[in-house]
């Protein structure tokens, strides 16, 4: 019996990690943090992941943190013979730089419109010319992925995969950050595809 413990909170970041626990369909425990009371702060966690954060996967005894870390985990782990997750060839290599780009490159962009427009952060610590930066960077990583997109139903060779998921949830966050994917045909029938499957609807539920 696979070993896996998945900390989350509810449509979080680590939503991209519960739908590829679901896709994968091996046996977790799911274990909800409630975040608005600190439970990511709290010393039992904290030895677990220092960073204070979710997601975390405990596989096996070793925690996991960074949501890249641990879909590559179990990309190669469990998704390999499930159909998910590419052999060790150069359609791995294509994965691995799909999911870092979205882990990296897309996510800082994110990361800092994020900073500078929502109330979760001190007015008096937001710059206008940044978000209008990162809004610019957002569009731009966005123009490259409809293009990859274009004469492909995924990122890598035919098939649904965890380099899907890794990117796709970004997207409807995008939108409620004021992005408009309008422009994107190729993006969104993607999209479209990947949030119709069963495993994300598990997810969701909590």
């Amino acid at each position: 019996m696979t070993d896996l413990k998945f900390y989350y909170a509810p449509m979080s970041s680590a939503m991209r990690i519960h739908w590829t626990l679901e896709e994968l369909g091996v046996p977790y425990e799911k274990i909800k943090l409630d975040l608005a009371a600190g439970d990511q702060k709290k010393p039992e966690y904290l030895a677990l992941n220092p960073n204070g954060k979710i997601p975390l996967l405990v596989a096996e005894g070793e925690p996991i943190f960074e949501s890249l870390a641990i879909l590559l985990y179990l990309g190669e782990r469990f998704g390999v013979d499930k159909g998910l997750f590419p052999p060790p060839n150069p359609q791995r290599a294509i994965a691995f730089k799909w999911m870092a780009w979205g882990s990296v490159t897309l996510t800082d962009a994110i990361s800092r419109l994020v900073r500078n427009t929502s109330p979760r952060f001190p007015a008096e610590e937001q710059n206008a010319k940044a978000a209008e930066t990162a809004k610019t960077e957002i569009h731009a990583a966005l123009a490259i992925l409809d293009a990859h997109l274009a004469d492909k139903q995924y990122l890598v060779g035919s098939e649904f995969s965890i380099v899907d998921i890794s990117i796709a949830t970004f997207v409807p966050f995008m939108a409620r950050l004021g992005i408009d994917t309008g422009n994107y045909p190729n993006i969104n029938a993607w999209v479209g595809r990947c949030i119709s499957r069963p495993a994300l609807g598990r997810a969701m539920a909590g």
